[in-house]
């Protein structure tokens, strides 16, 4: 795949695949300056045409992801948006302390938001975003008009679906080409179902080095890579930093059970909240909503338009 104009440029083809009329929407990056040195990066979509141009959706995307994930679900969704880059993906800084959990991460997404938007926002996390999402909901209620987590729960058996997630990380870091790495993601079944979306999403989720080598963009899989290894430092890095597992803490439940905002679980029928985990979440939460939905974990890339017009309906009602 060649180079696009602009990581927009993919806008186009996506509504076409999707079957989405219309002008497509504006979009922006942006990049917040934070604490040491480190910067916190997003992408602001504008309704074309539109007189308020605000973000009132705010979405945070899940480990090893980025922004990039929400594109067809915010061109169904059809209002203004806000996808942030969690620190650690994307084009957000990497953190030096490998601390990649919800409580941690939630003070920089609220530094964006509040940087970023002008009002309560429906926030939107899946997998580790729905984490964080959960967060900052607690720690800045005056953030968050309504809460949407999509399939994860604290309660989530890092052992169970996520392991096939922690597998593909833990393989190599760097590549030849962007095809390599396409091939790999659909060795796992992962990538979205065709070879044009797999190439998008390596495209946005991968960088070429000065040595023309490709890289991932996100530090899971190089923690991943390093926690696979035999040797003593990569056990303190193992003990310090599961991709997946430490972000399913009972401090998890505490901030849901915290946050103020309405709650609703997405929950894919074939993703990794099972019934089980369900029903611990509305005994955690018995003030929230469960849905489930036809979809594995990555709702926003197998259901999108399904998702989109869902929370449309969420943000626009009174």
């Amino acid at each position: 795949m060649s180079d696009p104009i602009d990581e927009f440029s993919f806008l186009p083809e996506q509504a076409a695949e999707a079957g989405i009329d219309g002008p497509t929407p504006r979009g922006e990056r942006l990049t917040l300056a934070l604490p040491g040195g480190r910067t916190l990066s997003a992408l602001r979509y504008a309704t074309p045409g539109g007189p308020d141009t605000a973000p009132v959706v705010t979405f945070l995307h899940g480990a090893g992801l980025n922004a990039h994930t929400w594109d067809t679900t915010i061109l169904a969704l059809g209002l203004p948006a806000l996808a942030i880059d969690l620190p650690g993906h994307g084009d957000s800084s990497w953190r030096d302390d490998l601390a990649y959990l919800a409580r941690v991460l939630a003070p920089d997404v609220a530094a964006g938001i509040g940087a970023w938007t002008d009002r309560p926002q429906l926030l939107v996390g899946q997998s580790l975003g729905g984490l964080t999402a959960a967060a900052v909901a607690a720690s800045r209620p005056d953030l968050v008009r309504e809460l949407v987590v999509i399939d994860i729960t604290p309660g989530v058996d890092p052992n169970a679906g996520p392991t096939q997630i922690r597998d593909f990380f833990a393989g190599p870091v760097d590549w030849a080409s962007r095809d390599e790495l396409v091939d790999r993601a659909l060795s796992f079944g992962l990538g979205g179902g065709t070879r044009r979306k797999a190439e998008r999403g390596v495209y946005f989720n991968s960088r070429v080095r000065p040595d023309g080598r490709v890289e991932w963009k996100h530090h899971f899989a190089h923690l991943a890579n390093a926690a696979s290894a035999s040797s003593a430092a990569a056990a303190e890095v193992a003990a310090q930093q599961d991709a997946v597992g430490s972000v399913l803490g009972e401090s998890g439940w505490e901030d849901l059970a915290a946050a103020t905002a309405p709650t609703t679980l997405l929950r894919g029928d074939r993703g990794y909240v099972t019934e089980a985990d369900a029903e611990e979440f509305l005994r955690r939460v018995p003030e929230a909503s469960v849905v489930i939905v036809p979809s594995g974990h990555n709702v926003q890339e197998e259901i999108p338009l399904e998702l989109g017009e869902r929370l449309r309906t969420l943000a626009t009602r009174s």
